[in-house]
C-alpha cells in the first residue's frame, strides 16, 4: 500500500489537539472514571465509555493515576487534578499488604478479592508505587514527610522480598520461591526500567543524591543483562537461568521500549548522572528510527508493536502506549537540537488523536494495520503514557501544556 499524503502537522494544528485533551478530555475521563462510591478510579472504560463498577481495582492503575495527577498538579496548580490525585493516593492503603508491599489487586470496594494471585507483590506495580508516593511528596509538602517515608519503605521491600539475592536482578513477584527454578518465570527487562525511571524521578523531586546512585545502580545491573550489544536494543526476557528465550521470542524486541529506555537515558545525563549512556539512548533510538515504524498504509509513521532483533516486522498491531514512548523521545531529540524532531512528534501526536481518539467515546488500546480496533477497551493505566507524552512536547514548546 503506498504511503498515505499527509499535509504537514501545524504548531497551531498540535496546539488544537493538546487544548482539547486538557481542557475537554481530561475532565470528561475523570468524570467518567473515578468511583465516587468506594474511592479509587476503576481500571478500565469500556467501547461505550463506561467502566464496570464490580470490576476489581489494581496498584498499577492507582499507582499510575497517582503519579499522573501529581505530575499535573505540580505542573498546572488546577485543584482538579490535586483531588484526583488525592482519590488514588487514598485508596493505596486498601492495596497494601505488608511494610512496602503492595497487593496485585483488590475488589472494587477495597475488600481482598480472594484469589491468591491477587495477593502477589510484583515488581513491576512496586516501582509504579515509588514513582508515585516521590511524585505525590513534591506536589503536596505537607505529606511529603510521610510519602518519602513510605517511598523508601517500598525501596527496602524490593531489595528484601523481590530481589534475586543472586544476581540482584528483580524477580517477578513474590512468590517466586527459586528464581533459578526450570519453571520459575522469566526474567524481565521492564520492572528495572520503571524502577530506573522512579529512583530519577525521585531524584528529580528531592535532589537527594543517593536515588541517583540509586538509579544508575538499577540502570548498568539492567543493561548488563538485557542489552543486546551486537543490535543495540533491548532484549524483553531472560530464561531463569539468564539465557535469552529460544526461537523467535528471544528476538522480539518492543519498539516502545526501546524510545522509552532511550528517553529515560537521556534523562539521566541531563539530570547529571553518567553521561555516557546517552549513546547507548541514541542507538536504540537509532534502531528504533530504523525498523520500528510503519513506513507506509493507513497506520504510517506509527509505532509496530513489536520487531525482531534483525529488524523484522514481528506483530504489525499498533498499541497505543508505543506511540506516546515515541512522543516522547521526539521531544527528546528536539530539545537536543536534532532537526525534524519536532515534525516527527508534531505527526505522531495528530495520528494518535486521530486513530486511537477520534470516533470513539474514550480511547481505544490497540489498532491493527488497517487501523481498525483490536482491542477497545480504555485502560486507565495508560492515562500514564498519555500525560507524559503531553506534558514532555509542552515542555519541549510543541503544544501547551496544562492550564488552570
Amino acid at each position: 500500500m503506498p504511503l498515505l499524503e499527509r499535509s504537514p502537522v501545524t504548531a497551531g494544528q498540535a496546539a488544537m489537539r493538546a487544548n482539547w485533551f486538557w481542557r475537554g478530555f481530561l475532565p470528561g475521563w475523570l468524570a467518567r472514571a473515578r468511583d465516587h462510591r468506594h474511592g479509587g478510579f476503576f481500571d478500565a472504560l469500556d467501547s461505550a465509555g463506561q467502566p464496570n463498577p464490580a470490576a476489581p481495582k489494581t496498584v498499577l492503575a492507582q499507582a499510575r493515576l497517582l503519579f499522573t495527577f501529581a505530575h499535573l498538579a505540580r505542573l498546572s496548580g488546577d485543584p482538579a487534578h490535586r483531588a484526583a490525585a488525592l482519590a488514588a493516593r487514598d485508596f493505596l492503603p486498601h492495596l497494601r499488604k505488608a511494610p512496602g508491599l503492595y497487593r496485585r489487586a483488590v475488589a472494587s470496594d477495597g475488600r481482598p478479592t480472594g484469589d491468591p494471585q491477587d495477593e502477589a507483590a510484583r515488581s513491576y506495580d512496586q516501582s509504579f508505587v515509588i514513582l508515585a508516593l516521590t511524585t505525590w511528596a513534591a506536589c503536596e509538602p505537607a505529606q511529603a514527610r510521610d510519602a518519602l517515608a513510605e517511598a523508601e519503605t517500598c525501596w527496602q521491600a524490593l531489595l528484601a522480598h523481590l530481589t534475586d539475592p543472586a544476581t540482584g536482578l528483580l524477580l517477578e513477584d513474590d512468590a517466586t520461591a527459586d528464581p533459578a527454578a526450570p519453571g520459575a518465570p522469566p526474567r524481565a527487562q521492564n520492572p528495572h526500567m520503571h524502577l530506573y525511571e522512579a529512583a530519577l524521578q525521585a531524584f528529580e523531586t528531592t535532589g537527594a543524591r543517593h536515588w541517583l546512585d540509586r538509579a544508575a545502580r538499577i540502570r548498568d545491573l539492567a543493561l548488563r543483562h538485557f542489552l543486546d550489544p551486537d543490535t543495540g536494543t533491548i532484549t524483553e526476557f531472560l530464561t531463569p537461568d539468564l539465557r535469552p528465550l529460544p526461537g523467535d521470542a528471544g528476538l522480539r524486541r518492543e519498539v516502545g521500549h526501546q524510545c522509552e529506555w532511550a528517553w529515560l537515558l537521556w534523562r539521566e545525563a541531563d539530570l547529571g548522572g553518567d553521561a555516557s549512556v546517552r549513546a547507548i539512548g541514541d542507538r536504540l533510538m537509532g534502531f528504533a528510527l530504523d525498523h520500528g515504524f510503519a513506513p507506509s498504509g493507513r497506520m504510517a509513521g506509527a509505532a509496530f508493536d513489536a520487531v525482531s532483533a534483525g529488524g523484522a516486522v514481528m506483530e504489525r498491531s499498533f498499541l497505543l502506549w508505543p506511540q506516546t514512548e515515541a512522543v516522547k523521545a521526539h521531544a527528546a531529540r528536539h530539545l537536543a537540537g536534532i532537526a525534524g524532531a519536532d515534525a516527527s512528534a508534531r505527526e505522531l501526536q495528530e495520528l494518535i488523536f486521530a486513530q486511537w481518539f477520534d470516533g470513539h467515546p474514550v480511547f481505544v488500546n490497540q489498532l491493527d494495520a488497517t487501523g481498525a480496533t483490536i482491542w477497545p477497551e480504555a485502560l486507565s493505566r495508560l492515562l500514564y503514557h498519555i500525560v507524559l507524552a503531553l506534558t514532555e512536547g509542552a515542555r519541549a514548546g510543541l503544544w501547551p501544556g496544562p492550564a488552570r
